[in-house]
């Protein structure tokens, strides 16, 4: 039995978002241009692909990574984030990546508990990986610091939500 039996297709569709919710909540915490972006979106890939390779704690990870191997999976999980997303500003869009992932962790936390540790952690891992990818500051990637406090703060609150 795959462990997304444990949920509806709703909850499952926000629990396959919540990868991509951790890192733009890092992302959207102090954005800094596009060079950024596309390094801080490798971090959420790496994780992913590590997801994928499977979790000897958790099999939802692999769950997780094997649907967005999916076009469908992608759009699903993309679809949804464009929706949160839609009409905020950067901040706001982090609060509400941050808000969003306090929820579906207490759904994982009821449905899949023997999970939510590994899946816990493997979301603040995701957020660090996405910090720690860009360079916050500088001049065409040259200068500036790995992690902005902003991006700090983000990391603090989804470790308070996450629990």
């Amino acid at each position: 039995m795959s462990s997304k039996d444990n949920f509806t297709p709703e909850e499952w569709k926000q629990i396959v978002q919540s990868p991509m919710l951790a890192g733009l909540a890092v992302t959207a915490a102090d954005p800094g241009g596009l060079w950024s972006a596309i390094k801080e979106g490798s971090g959420l890939a790496k994780s992913l692909v590590e997801a994928k390779m499977g979790s000897a704690e958790a099999d939802i990870l692999t769950d997780i990574a094997s649907t967005f191997d999916t076009s469908e999976g992608r759009r699903m999980a993309q679809d949804e984030v464009k929706d949160l997303f839609r009409g905020k500003k950067a901040a706001e869009a982090s609060q509400a990546a941050v808000d969003r992932l306090g929820e579906i962790s207490a759904i994982v936390e009821a449905k899949a508990p023997e999970q939510a540790a590994a899946y816990k952690d493997w979301l603040r891992a995701t957020a660090q990986k996405v910090a720690e990818a860009g360079t916050e500051g500088g001049f065409l990637g040259f200068g500036g610091e790995k992690v902005s406090d902003a991006e700090r703060r983000t990391l603090a609150d989804i470790d308070e939500v996450l629990g």
